[in-house]
């Protein structure tokens, strides 16, 4: 099975503060800017659909006034959720983590850690979803703090060349696109790094 991480630079607490608003401004704004890539949604899950989930608006509308939510089919709200992500934010992308396989994270978080990095990890785009969100396996989420971005980028200064040529040329190369990413995050004061993994 492969997934794909989705990224963005974005101020997480901007983010969250969405979930269960009411703000009908945003959602609105939300569902204009993403018409079509919601249409191409919908029909991609026409089956779920029609076997009782809310479409990706109904599911937007549902995240930004905190409920209700249909059991059974919390992976919308995921994707309704990282629709917010992209609307406060700028997606980035890495070759690295779209597609991989099952284990791919876990071995780039050694990675990182075999430099000194614990701040972050990569693992963490695939927990579950903010409260009052239900939960759902797919598409995971997580976030790199503002503050844990500048303690990683810090961790990932003090590594020295013999441990980075020691690694796996393949994690090197995906760890290399996570430093981009943590210098993008603070290159924009006040952001961190929101990933869904799916």
């Amino acid at each position: 099975m492969s997934l794909s991480l989705s990224l963005f630079i974005a101020d997480p607490a901007a983010v969250r503060a969405v979930v269960g608003s009411g703000d009908v401004r945003v959602r609105r704004a939300i569902g204009g800017r993403f018409k079509q890539e919601m249409a191409r949604d919908d029909d991609y899950f026409s089956s779920e659909i029609a076997a009782g989930a809310p479409t990706l608006y109904e599911a937007l509308t549902a995240v930004v006034d905190g409920g209700p939510f249909a059991d059974g089919h919390a992976f919308q709200y995921g994707y309704a959720y990282r629709m917010i992500c992209a609307f406060h934010g700028r997606r980035i992308y890495s070759n690295n983590f779209s597609p991989f396989r099952f284990g791919w994270l876990e071995r780039v978080d050694e990675g990182l850690a075999s430099l000194g990095v614990d701040a972050v990890r990569v693992s963490e785009f695939g927990y579950g979803l903010p409260s009052p969100l239900p939960y759902t396996d797919l598409p995971g989420h997580g976030v790199w703090s503002p503050a844990d971005c500048a303690k990683a980028l810090e961790q990932y200064a003090a590594a020295t060349g013999e441990q980075l040529a020691a690694l796996d040329g393949e994690v090197r190369e995906a760890i290399e696109d996570c430093a981009e990413w943590l210098n993008a995050a603070r290159a924009s004061e006040g952001r961190g790094v929101l990933g869904f993994m799916s």
